[in-house]
């Protein structure tokens, strides 16, 4: 029995079959349109139906480089089930390095949205009628914010069994315990009922080869779990470490930073992470660990005012 076709936007993909979608966002001012780009591949075999989207901030770009690379390993003859591929959700903020959308709101604190909202509401509505709701599972790719650097890592509810098994088939270096944010992809994803997974890595603006790596590897770990694509025979997940709780190492004082640490690294509580000094080198104050666990997060800012998060760590489970 031929598998049905995937209804998406105004068209249908067949099955065994690849296809570029383009979903009508908004008329822009010069006349011209803004499309939500969308690759589908529909499966010839039964499956699950999963997304991954990148760039729902539009300087976040590692996402797009993942997705790309993740999308040439496929073929959808030999694909079970169906995914959904949406590299860049904030079109109009990817267009100009931007994180928010002309408005200058967070398209990733306007979920669910509305048809009849603001422009980033419009968007919101969007992909969650054409994209999240025709989903079991998804993976979003996010990086740091501007000027920091984030350790691979995934974030998402792990005390759902489900979410945390999907977790631990992506095996990236961290999985962190987070908690839903209103407005968020994540939470309204979560209300309709799909697992969602939130890969964070990298720098804003920035391809690093670490964090597309980790993201394709994963992503492809966690389709190997649902059964969409066949086991790598060579493929030996490495464990995660798992942390329930966070938080940043902040500045006592102002100066220019001296880091002494780097992604990945275990501290303990009270070792030295780096110094401030004035503009002759003088040194102002030492910035030691609050906590003991692993370095997830960076600062790539030299110049600090009291108050600033300089270095996030993560507290790592026995």
């Amino acid at each position: 029995m031929v598998r049905e076709s995937f209804a998406i936007g105004n068209v249908r993909v067949r099955a065994g079959s690849e296809r570029d979608v383009e979903l009508p966002i908004t008329r822009l001012v010069t006349g011209g349109d803004a499309s939500l780009p969308v690759r589908v591949v529909h499966g010839r075999e039964e499956g699950p139906t999963v997304w991954v989207s990148g760039a729902i901030h539009g300087d976040e770009v590692i996402g797009v480089e993942v997705i790309r690379e993740l999308i040439l390993t496929l073929s959808a003859k030999e694909f079970r089930g169906t995914l959904v591929a949406v590299p860049v959700v904030n079109v109009l903020g990817f267009m100009t390095g931007d994180r928010y959308l002309p408005d200058r709101r967070d398209l990733n604190r306007m979920f669910p949205g509305s048809p009849r909202g603001s422009l980033a509401s419009r968007i919101a509505h969007l992909f969650m009628k054409e994209v999240v709701s025709k989903c079991e599972v998804g993976i979003d790719v996010h990086t740091a914010a501007d000027k920091r650097a984030n350790l691979p890592q995934i974030r998402a509810d792990l005390d759902d069994p489900r979410t945390r098994e999907l977790a631990k088939a992506f095996a990236a270096p961290v999985n962190l315990h987070a908690r839903l944010r209103d407005g968020s992809l994540r939470q309204a994803a979560t209300d309709v009922g799909a697992k969602v997974l939130l890969y964070e890595a990298g720098e804003a603006l920035r391809f690093d080869d670490e964090s597309i790596k980790t993201g394709v590897v994963g992503i492809r770990r966690v389709l190997e779990h649902l059964g969409m694509i066949d086991k790598h025979p060579t493929d030996q997940p490495p464990a995660s470490l798992e942390s329930r709780s966070s938080g940043w190492v902040r500045a006592r004082g102002t100066g220019i930073l001296l880091l002494e640490t780097q992604l990945g690294a275990m501290v303990t509580a009270g070792d030295r992470l780096g110094g401030l000094s004035d503009t002759f080198g003088r040194r102002v104050r030492l910035v030691r660990a609050d906590r003991t666990g692993i370095v997830i997060g960076l600062t790539r800012a030299p110049i600090v005012n009291a108050g600033d998060a300089l270095v996030h760590i993560a507290s790592v489970e026995e």
